[in-house]
């Protein structure tokens, strides 16, 4: 990054538009009884793993009552996601812009993440084209970092407003329905695909960045931690059929032993501690993630309640879900000046990833 001078000083990154996008909505409790009940012959463990995940409510772009992809390959799976994830992807784009008030001629950088889907020409290229970005402007793909991919998007993002003075564009577009597991009787005592099956939903979530504004949020730092030791709790392998979620039980209890001092970390460099905190949009993985984040930071209902509310009526959507929790929390909390905003998400490595951000 350049240094700061008299004619060539860093800029702030701010904040100033989001848009998301989802595919039809699909019960849980419909899923259960008319697709996955079946397929699991009743397991009780599995029941109980639908119904007692947090998830009321979840979009597709496959609605398996209506589709079976279990059996697809990894190729049409992927044919499928550049055809549903264009439409997805550039309705969350306009949106973001709209609330920006700005154009796509404007966009000087545009990073798309996934780790459910890739093609060549892919989503960054088609969607430049298609909404009229300019040939110079610069785009980015970040794929299969996982769940917290939209932290490392953002912290990238907001090097290149600084140091460029230009608007940028991050696009999330996660189609986890694309990738259900074949099943047997292997897969009925499979707890860690049963989770898998149970939360993720479809979703496209972008955010935009502008340089030097009043009215957003501000990107002030991040800060990042990942312990290798576990890598293998969570896992996202490429198969013949599609990609295969791993996701050990244990997750909770390895984030609880970094989650306070890298939050305390962050919050410390600028002279902040959790109380001073305003808005706290944590990466609903599951429930329990989020309950332990609570009480290792000792935040209250109020203050997990836009995680949980997106878990609720959205599902996991990956990458996508911090971007929405951000937004509900832009929607539902009177922020003032000067208010902290901490974003943290949890992805393979396990890693765990923060962003301050402050009303402006």
């Amino acid at each position: 990054m350049p240094k700061a001078t008299a004619t060539n000083r860093l800029h702030t990154a701010v904040l100033t538009g989001q848009g998301r996008a989802f595919p039809p909505p699909m019960g849980q409790l419909a899923l259960w009884d008319d697709v996955f009940a079946r397929h699991y012959s009743g397991n009780p463990t599995a029941r109980r793993i639908f119904l007692g995940c947090g998830v009321n409510t979840r979009h597709g772009v496959v609605d398996p009552r209506v589709e079976d992809v279990s059996e697809w390959t990894t190729g049409t799976r992927m044919r499928r996601y550049v055809t549903a994830a264009h439409p997805l992807g550039r309705e969350a784009v306009l949106s973001a812009l709209t609330e920006a008030g700005l154009n796509p001629a404007d966009v000087g950088l545009f990073v798309v993440v996934s780790c459910t889907g890739y093609a060549t020409p892919g989503l960054d290229i088609l969607l430049a084209d298609e909404l009229g970005m300019p040939a110079t402007t610069q785009r980015l793909c970040i794929g299969h970092m996982g769940c917290y991919a939209g932290l490392p998007a953002l912290s990238t993002a907001t090097d290149y407003v600084r140091a460029r003075g230009r608007p940028a564009v991050v696009l999330c577009v996660e189609l986890p329905s694309l990738h259900v597991q074949p099943f047997g009787p292997a897969a009925e005592r499979d707890v860690e695909q049963i989770v898998a099956h149970a939360l993720f939903g479809d979703a496209a979530c972008a955010i935009v960045l502008e340089p030097d504004v009043t009215g957003g949020l501000e990107v002030i730092d991040t800060e990042a931690v990942t312990d290798p030791s576990s890598a293998s709790l969570m896992t996202w392998t490429v198969t013949d059929h599609g990609f295969r979620m791993s996701l050990s039980a244990k997750v909770p209890d390895v984030l609880a032993l970094h989650v306070e001092k890298a939050a305390g970390e962050l919050l410390g460099r600028h002279g902040l501690d959790a109380d001073d905190v305003a808005g706290w949009a944590i990466h609903p993985g599951g429930p329990r993630i989020v309950n332990v984040v609570a009480e290792k930071l000792g935040l209250s209902p109020d203050q997990t309640a836009a995680s949980h509310e997106i878990l609720a009526t959205r599902g996991n959507c990956s990458s996508a879900t911090v971007p929405l929790v951000l937004q509900q929390i832009r929607r539902n909390r009177q922020l003032r000046p000067g208010d902290p905003v901490v974003a943290m998400a949890f992805g393979p490595g396990l890693t765990l990833w923060n962003m301050l951000l402050k009303a402006c």
